[in-house]
């Protein structure tokens, strides 16, 4: 096996999303992804059995793209990557069982991965492949916000703050719902916020009273941690009181001032994270970190602590094989031994395990 830059093929099907990516080293050679979004619009949400269809349907076919695409073979693979959780259940089935038949037909070593800790590998695409030090991560996405510290993207990460609740894209989903706007909620709002007032309603900013707060001596519970329950039920009692008055509903306003209210609390509690771990380098990863707003006030907050940021392409923000290749391309580097197929996906797989370990 070449471990200086190994050729390494990922498979992604946590959710919507069939993605096959093939990345050399930390050269990206492809990322194809087959959506299965137009099927679950109508329902306003990702319908777990239909998306375990789409993947079963789109897996070969993707495959055998991305496999052009790179101008590579199964059988030059150093290494085979997946995604074995957290995510749902049947979704990732798809996957795992489709790289396990890949692992053994061709003899490859199989490697299962955290899909979170993926979004941060991607993030270190096309550059010398060297960690950059004091680094941290955030993750916003329809199921999960969390903020990392990570010592070593192959085995060293730490939960420092998450979600007790929604997660950011799923209140956006939630709050589109409520104002009439297509799903996804989060482009829709982002579009929607863009001629509207940010300051129209003072929405409330979830766990950043004293109490959850607390200070740098003594921290509250919740001090990094987030929460967006609170504020969807808001929105929607601002919604629900224009609607009985027979008004129409400023949708532009609030959605600029449900936006508004999400990436300042995020933004916040970010940087206060990294100030106190000592972070200097912050990856963004997750479907929301294409929202302009929360990209634009992360980054310009960072920047008066001096902390730069690192925003991956839009295309490889949202799900995607390349990710999971990335992060299958460290592990091989770094020496760590293959999971092989003996391990099950896990929905709940948690992010401090980045890579699951060959099973006893």
């Amino acid at each position: 096996m070449n471990t200086a830059e190994p050729l390494v093929l990922g498979i992604e099907s946590s959710c919507d999303e069939t993605g096959v990516g093939i990345v050399r080293g930390t050269e990206l050679l492809t990322n194809t992804v087959s959506s299965s979004m137009e099927q679950h619009v109508r329902f306003g949400g990702v319908i777990p059995e239909i998306a375990s269809r789409a993947h079963l349907e789109a897996f070969v076919p993707t495959v055998q793209q991305a496999l052009a695409e790179a101008g590579v073979t199964l059988g030059e693979l150093d290494a085979i990557a997946v995604t074995s959780g957290p995510g749902l259940a049947g979704a990732l089935m798809v996957g795992v069982a489709a790289a396990k038949a890949l692992a053994v037909a061709t003899g490859t070593p199989l490697y299962a991965v955290n899909h979170l800790v993926a979004h941060v590998g991607v993030g270190l695409l096309d550059g010398d492949g060297a960690l950059p030090e004091h680094l941290g991560a955030l993750l916003v996405s329809g199921g999960h916000t969390e903020i990392l510290a990570v010592g070593d993207i192959t085995g060293d990460v730490r939960l420092l703050g998450a979600t007790i609740d929604d997660a950011a894209g799923e209140a956006y989903d939630k709050v589109a719902r409520l104002l009439g706007l297509a799903y996804p909620g989060g482009p829709a709002i982002d579009r929607a916020a863009r001629d509207g007032d940010p300051e129209a309603f003072r929405f409330p900013r979830g766990l950043t009273a004293g109490k959850y707060m607390g200070s740098a001596q003594h921290p509250g519970s919740h001090r990094y941690d987030l929460s967006f329950s609170g504020l969807k039920t808001a929105v929607a009692r601002v919604v629900e009181a224009f609607e009985a008055a027979g008004q129409p509903v400023p949708v532009a306003d609030v959605a600029a001032s449900f936006q508004e209210s999400v990436v300042d609390v995020i933004s916040r509690k970010t940087v206060l994270a990294c100030t106190e771990h000592g972070i200097t380098t912050l990856l963004m990863g997750g479907g929301v970190a294409a929202n302009s707003r929360l990209r634009e006030l992360v980054t310009q907050r960072c920047a008066q602590h001096g902390i730069r940021v690192v925003v991956p392409p839009l295309s490889l923000c949202t799900d995607n094989g390349a990710m999971v290749a990335a992060l299958g391309a460290r592990l091989v580097s770094r020496g760590v031994a293959p999971t092989g197929i003996g391990f099950t996906a896990d929905p709940g797989l948690p992010v401090t395990t980045v890579s699951v370990p060959v099973p006893a």
